[in-house]
């Protein structure tokens, strides 16, 4: 329906501030947290598009009860960096929040937050924090809390940064689009460019969301072996080997012992903690040892698989989003949307 105002006459289109843009295969069970939690932010004039990867289950239908513009990739061709470019070129918002299809954010005020660090011109990429939730590991737990810490960053020193919760600058990335021949970490080897070209990356620990990693031990290993064969060739000059493995899954596995027993947990949680670190450690060990071309097997095998840390800061004080209570609200009122094919 074309929005009128009052007089009858057609309200102009307002062009978007931000568009977020997020990538999906087979999320019906996260994606309309998401897409919520998405319609509850403090921000006006969000464009929403979903770029969908040959999902088989009801991610489409669940999608299409939302004002989301939805986009096809072949899964044949994807890639992460190829679905994101479909997606930033479809978007017309100044800045490109990418978003992962299980994580959701937290308060109604995370896509202000996230893009709060643009108001520094020469920052070109903005990450926020991740937590995880009640189906979360404990070594994973512990990453999060390692990788995406409490305290803000404006100017960061190194390129890492996390496109599950994310956003770029539009005009930069029309300058230079993600790389498409990756298998993964494509965020960091943008920063990395953005960097040389005397830009800045920021952590904004204020836009948080929950990031849903129920993985199986094959996926664990899938994920750390595609990022360590995209590491090694944005980083050539790393190298990762036995005894790198052997001293990195020693350490972290007796931290995380050490955590589930000063909590104590370590009954119901000493075997994950041994599968979970065991698949991040060999297959960061794997990627680094065949860290060449992403083959059409490899991308079957990665993308499509048979199905001391640092102390807590203070809770904010502005309420969470209860989702709980914004699902039964919208059920009633979703009506469905036309997808638009690309």
């Amino acid at each position: 329906m074309t929005p009128r105002r009052s007089d009858g006459r057609v309200r102009p289109k307002r062009t978007p501030r931000c568009s977020v843009v997020v990538r999906a295969y087979n999320e019906e069970t996260h994606i309309a947290r998401l897409l919520l939690g998405i319609l509850q932010q403090t921000v006006d004039a969000v464009e929403v598009i979903l770029v969908d990867s040959g999902s088989t289950d009801a991610t489409l239908a669940v999608a299409s009860r939302y004002p989301v513009r939805i986009l096809h990739i072949d899964p044949r061709a994807f890639s992460f960096g190829r679905s994101l470019n479909l997606g930033c070129a479809a978007a017309g918002g100044e800045f490109i929040v990418v978003a992962s299809a299980h994580v959701y954010p937290v308060y109604a005020d995370w896509l202000e937050r996230l893009l709060e660090p643009f108001a520094d011109e020469r920052v070109a990429v903005v990450y926020g924090k991740q937590r995880g939730d009640g189906t979360t590991r404990l070594s994973e737990h512990r990453l999060f809390t390692q990788w995406f810490p409490d305290v803000s960053i404006p100017r960061q020193a190194t390129a890492f940064c996390n496109n599950a919760n994310a956003a770029i600058r539009r005009s930069l990335w029309r300058r230079r689009p993600y790389n498409e021949e990756l298998p993964a970490l494509e965020d960091v080897e943008w920063a990395t460019w953005a960097q040389s070209q005397d830009y800045f990356v920021s952590y904004q620990a204020e836009a948080e969301v929950v990031h849903v990693h129920d993985e199986s031990p094959r996926a664990v290993f899938n994920r750390y072996r595609r990022e360590a064969m995209a590491l090694k060739r944005i980083r050539p000059q790393e190298h990762f080997g036995l005894s790198d493995l052997v001293r990195l899954l020693v350490a972290h596995m007796a931290l995380d012992l050490k955590d589930a027993l000063r909590r104590g947990i370590a009954r119901r949680t000493w075997a994950e903690i041994l599968w979970f670190r065991w698949m991040q450690f060999w297959g960061t060990y794997r990627g680094f040892a065949t860290a060449g071309p992403l083959t059409g097997q490899l991308k079957q095998a990665f993308y499509y698989p048979s199905r001391q840390l640092p102390p807590p800061g203070g809770r904010r004080r502005r309420r969470p989003l209860d989702y709980s209570v914004l699902v039964q609200a919208e059920a009633p009122r979703s009506r469905p949307r036309q997808r638009v094919r690309s």
